[in-house]
């Protein structure tokens, strides 16, 4: 196990959430997503979308730190679900770097996120994932105590490729 300390991202934080972003995408995804479509996820977006979101607080963007380099981020904020009430909070995106999968920052990250959260008065949280998203499935729900919201399941397309998401949703406390 490593030591993560978690802080706000800063302007400087960018680059590296996109080079998270994109190579857990491709680790995660590959086989599942097809290739064309992943090529489409660029560093140079990338950078340009977590560069707004930092300067904007939109998401609120943390990162995981080990030895000053940045492992992984959540992005967090109120839902962005139609209809949801303004206690309820998502997580809007949450990577990790692959050689640090099931070492603890993804829970640094939750953690500092739900704090995150109860400090905007949230009290309620949900994440979109893909049912594809098997390691991502085991995180949210056995080690960060997410439940599957059911009736939820939507279907979105990657360029040709059609594939099931689903709500989860726990409470903040």
């Amino acid at each position: 196990m490593f030591s993560y300390f978690v802080r706000p991202a800063v302007a400087r934080d960018a680059k590296a959430i996109a080079e998270i972003h994109v190579a857990t995408w491709q680790a995660a995804y590959g086989g599942v997503i097809p290739d064309d479509y992943l090529k489409t996820m660029t560093l140079e977006k990338r950078l340009a979308y977590w560069r707004e979101a930092i300067e904007f607080s939109d998401p609120q963007i943390l990162v995981a730190t080990e030895s000053d380099k940045v492992v992984g981020f959540v992005g967090f904020d109120r839902s962005r679900d139609a209809g949801t009430k303004s206690t309820v909070g998502e997580i809007w995106a949450l990577y990790v770097t692959p050689a640090h999968w099931r070492q603890g920052a993804g829970l640094a990250l939750w953690d500092g996120a739900r704090d995150g959260l109860k400090e905007e008065g949230c009290t309620q949280v949900t994440l979109w994932v893909l049912l594809q998203n098997e390691r991502a499935l085991k995180f949210y729900e056995q080690a960060a105590g997410f439940k599957r919201d059911m009736p939820s399941l939507k279907t979105v397309a990657f360029g040709s490729v059609k594939l099931e998401e689903i709500r989860l949703k726990r409470l903040v406390d």
